[in-house]
């Protein structure tokens, strides 16, 4: 099994692909930038994109994994759900599986939070929505690693110290989430 994973720091952080690999016993492939959104992974003339665009047209995957930037779902929605119908198209006409990584709120009480003046349960909510309306808009499979933080952030420690990244107990958790949903699809598989 082959899987491609598109995003940025929230993906690669903490050798995040390597742990998805171990759970998956499948060859995993990053293209990530910090602070990439998907849109750079449409574009040719950049070299993020260049990078998947020629993946996506010339190497065989099972899944491709898709990762917005932080907080793009609620601050871009339009500009997300252009991507991420755009990445479906090419990942389908590929052959793979969509799966889109839909990532968390910002840590509750932290600077981060505090400091875009935004309310945790709103930005809870609102990303969750976003992603949720992408997935049904794309009949694409969804792992909800931000419903899993949101679930667990009273009794776990899911973020590093800048309150917005995975520690590397959040990236095992994103890594289990992505390796269900795929464990998942493949036993439901004729």
């Amino acid at each position: 099994m082959r899987i491609l994973m598109l995003g940025n720091s929230f993906t690669s952080s903490n050798g995040m692909p390597q742990m998805l690999a171990e759970l998956t016993g499948a060859e995993v492939i990053c293209h990530t930038r910090g602070g990439a959104r998907l849109s750079e992974h449409l574009n040719p003339k950049a070299k993020l994109g260049a990078q998947t665009q020629a993946a996506l047209e010339h190497e065989h995957w099972d899944y491709v994994v898709l990762q917005e930037m932080s907080h793009g779902p609620i601050t871009f929605p339009e500009r997300f759900f252009s991507s991420v119908e755009q990445l479906c198209g090419q990942i389908r006409k590929n052959g793979a599986i969509p799966i889109l990584y839909a990532t968390w709120a910002y840590q509750k009480g932290g600077a981060k939070l505090t400091a875009k003046g935004w309310d945790y349960d709103t930005m809870v909510r609102q990303m969750s929505d976003t992603y949720h309306k992408a997935a049904q808009e794309n009949h694409t499979l969804i792992a909800d690693t931000g419903r899993r933080f949101y679930e667990l952030s009273d009794t776990q420690d899911l973020y590093a110290g800048d309150g917005v990244h995975p520690n590397e107990q959040g990236s095992r958790i994103v890594a289990e989430t992505l390796a269900a949903v795929i464990q998942a699809h493949e036993e439901d598989k004729p």
